[in-house]
């Protein structure tokens, strides 16, 4: 498995590509570096994505999951860009129930590009599983109303 880290505002974050296709997405520096050319497009649209010009990741991820966590995963991937749903909603896309919703969203092992922060709960925010919890969530939602609304 290929890995490669950049910054980012919300901290070092490092891409893995399995097979050709984005697998994974983790908070921390990675340790090996390899620039294949599909992790330099992501890394390239994850800069731009953090500078407010890229809206849409056109890059082919495989997220290992059950069958459900695939259909909640590929729905999240459906939210318009600076848009958001919540989890009752998603539920009825893609099956089960708000909770089940949640548990698939916290297991997403590539946020930010599957972007369950789209994702608010019926009282507020709901959760975040990446390093920074709801701050970071705050600020990707932040960023992409910015520039849905400019």
């Amino acid at each position: 498995m290929s890995q490669l880290s950049l910054h980012s505002p919300l901290g070092p974050l490092t891409l893995s590509e399995d097979e050709g296709a984005i697998v994974a997405l983790d908070w921390g520096w990675g340790r090996d570096q390899s620039e294949t050319p599909l992790l330099v497009r992501a890394r390239d649209m994850l800069e731009r994505y953090f500078d407010g010009e890229a809206e849409n990741f056109d890059l082919p991820l495989a997220p290992f999951g059950t069958a459900y966590r695939q259909r909640v995963w590929s729905a999240l991937r459906d939210i318009p860009y600076g848009s958001t749903t919540n989890y009752k909603k998603l539920a009825e896309i893609a099956g089960g129930s708000a909770r089940s919703i949640g548990g698939a969203m916290a297991t997403n092992p590539i946020p930010i590009l599957i972007p369950c922060h789209r994702v608010l709960g019926s009282r507020g925010l709901g959760g975040y599983s990446g390093e920074g919890g709801l701050d970071d969530k705050e600020f990707l939602l932040g960023l992409e109303q910015q520039r849905h609304e400019a």
